[in-house]
């Protein structure tokens, strides 16, 4: 695994910050020849991305892969649902996991390994907005004790 070559395509910031992140899951896509092209040119949006699951798979929905520049009248629709890769265990433990209320499914970055499209996906529970702000007030306060740390060192 040393040798493996990953690059970041898309990181969906947002979710970190509208959501408790719970556990992680790498998932495989399934892709048409004009989306993995848009992908590795790195024209990728997961922010209003969640994942459904429908007849015992998983997709994932409104993620937004552009279409390709050079791509003809056989070009994909940008908003299409998407296949996820997930073994069968998987996809019955994360079903069960969203039947809980208040929990969802959401991509947090899109890379490729290897050349293959992987997405990372994450079971989350979303943040009330007292809990945004006290994140931001910590993201802050650490902030300015860098700051301080930084200035004292000179």
């Amino acid at each position: 695994m040393k040798d493996d070559k990953v690059r970041d395509v898309a990181v969906n910031r947002k979710a970190y910050h509208d959501y408790f992140v719970d556990d992680k899951l790498e998932a495989g896509l399934v892709l048409t020849g004009t989306e993995i092209k848009s992908v590795r040119a790195g024209r990728v949006n997961l922010k209003d991305g969640y994942v459904t699951f429908r007849n015992g798979e998983a997709w994932m929905v409104n993620v937004h892969i552009a279409p390709y520049d050079q791509g003809n009248r056989a070009n994909h629709d940008p908003r299409q649902d998407r296949k996820l890769l997930l073994h069968r265990r998987e996809i019955l433990r994360l079903h069960s996991q969203v039947k809980e209320k208040g929990i969802t499914i959401v991509p947090l970055r899109m890379y490729l390994l290897n050349n293959l499209a992987k997405v990372e996906i994450a079971v989350v529970r979303g943040k009330k907005l007292y809990d945004k702000r006290e994140a931001l007030a910590q993201k802050e306060a650490d902030r300015s004790i860098q700051r301080a740390l930084k200035e004292q060192d000179y």
